[in-house]
């Protein structure tokens, strides 16, 4: 896995090709593997199916849910990562020491979470939580350093789509590869056998290499305040005071409605009679196909009519598709609602995704386009995650059906923010 970067062409079909055969494309899918993996288990489905299986209320799965608050902030100590190695086993270099760290860390978490009781006491089980997110949301910060690093800026591409496909195989087997072992095995087994596959990303640090360091570091480097206070105010002198905060109010709000029914999504397929095997097939393993298949008919859209019309499009086929979950409400335990509904919620969240990247990347400045980017995306997933964490207990006080029905409208404000911006994105969608 390890190479020297070469002044090559990556252009045309041959130049795709030499990229995706490089050794740092072959890095990136298995780093990708490493980070995809732990997030189902800790910070999403998995973990709240297991809660729900294992007896726990609504609104304690949802309360729980906040304990992986961490891969919403990682851009708070990311500077850190960013000046320093990680003590003890520096000689690795700044990137990889903090890589095998963050990975041993979340192999450590994953073992310890397969030996809670949950049903005994939360404690120790959130206590587990909060370490296994502040190490995965660590390796996702440096594993995107590492890929922007090891590789010039033409082979970004490639290596971007290897470390997606990673990604989606980790979220698989994290999904669907433990959902079966809990159903046919146990859940101790299924985190087992996920804390063993951080095996394979831990071998690949130790292969590979540490990217190159500038040889001219920047001089004028900004206090650790202004690495936060300059970007904010780039943004907010470019679009002026009122855009700015309309801008930000709409990225984070775009994909409420999908983000408000995540937390919920586990204990639902469970209240609605599917099994855990209904459940890994139909969600884990058909559901992220079509996620995959939503994002690249996202890209297509946004490259072929621009992102203004798409932003419309994608915020009323992400707040229908709640919608559809109310076949699965009213036809409980039958595998052609599940397949309906998740295949229009997929497809959607996939959709979405890519639009709101495209926009997202459009607000950007060039001068502080890591920062910006950063602190864009956790605000694009802070409302949604505010009231994921009381969701349970809104769906104990009404219904399911309900619930969705509430979810689909909170699309409202977004659209009433889209017509406001519709003439003052003009420009954006063109360029």
């Amino acid at each position: 896995m390890s190479e020297a970067v070469e002044p090559m062409s990556y252009k045309g079909w041959a130049g795709i090709k030499r990229a995706f055969g490089t050794p740092s494309a072959l890095t990136m899918a298995f780093l990708g593997f490493g980070s995809g993996l732990p997030f189902l288990l800790i910070a999403s489905q998995t973990l709240s199916t297991r809660l729900r299986d294992v007896g726990l209320d609504l609104g304690s799965i949802g309360l729980i849910s906040l304990a992986s608050f961490f891969y919403l902030m990682k851009f708070v100590w990311a500077p850190l990562i960013d000046r320093y190695a990680f003590p003890l086993i520096g000689f690795l270099g700044r990137r990889r020491s903090w890589l095998l760290a963050s990975q041993i860390a979340v192999t450590g978490g994953l073992f310890a979470l397969a030996f809670v009781r949950p049903e005994l006491g939360v404690t120790p089980l959130v206590l587990w939580v909060l370490v296994a997110s502040f190490a995965g949301a660590t390796q996702d910060s440096v594993v995107d350093a590492y890929r922007i690093e090891i590789a010039p800026e033409s082979a970004q591409a490639a290596l971007a789509a290897t470390y997606t496909l990673g990604y989606r195989i980790g979220l698989i087997l994290a999904g669907a590869g433990a959902l079966y072992l809990a159903q046919f095995e146990s859940w101790i087994v299924a985190y087992l056998a996920m804390a063993a596959l951080m095996i394979l990303p831990i071998i690949t640090t130790l292969l590979c290499r540490e990217p190159e360091q500038p040889e001219v570091r920047i001089q004028r480097r900004i206090d650790f305040f202004g690495a936060f206070w300059q970007p904010i105010a780039s943004f907010f002198s470019t679009n002026g005071v009122v855009l700015a905060l309309v801008l930000l109010a709409f990225v984070g709000l775009y994909k409420f409605p999908d983000q408000v029914i995540g937390v919920m999504a586990g204990p639902f397929y469970l209240d609605s009679g599917f099994t855990k095997a209904d459940i890994a097939t139909v969600s884990k393993l058909f559901g992220v196909w079509m996620g995959i298949g939503g994002a690249f008919l996202g890209g297509i859209a946004v490259a072929a009519f621009g992102f203004r019309r798409m932003l419309l499009v994608a915020a009323l086929g992400v707040a229908l598709s709640n919608l559809a979950f109310l076949l699965m409400a009213h036809n409980p335990g039958q595998l052609w609602a599940f397949y309906a509904a998740l295949s229009a919620d997929n497809l959607f969240q996939g959709f979405a995704g890519t639009v709101l990247v495209a926009f997202m990347s459009s607000l950007t400045d060039r001068n502080f386009t890591a920062t910006q980017y950063a602190l864009l995306v956790s605000l694009a997933n802070l409302p949604g995650k505010f009231v994921g964490g009381v969701s349970g207990y809104i769906v104990e006080a009404s219904s399911y059906s309900t619930f969705f029905i509430l979810s689909a409208t909170t699309v409202i404000p977004t659209l009433l923010l889209l017509i406001w911006l519709w003439p003052r994105i003009r420009d954006r969608s063109t360029a």
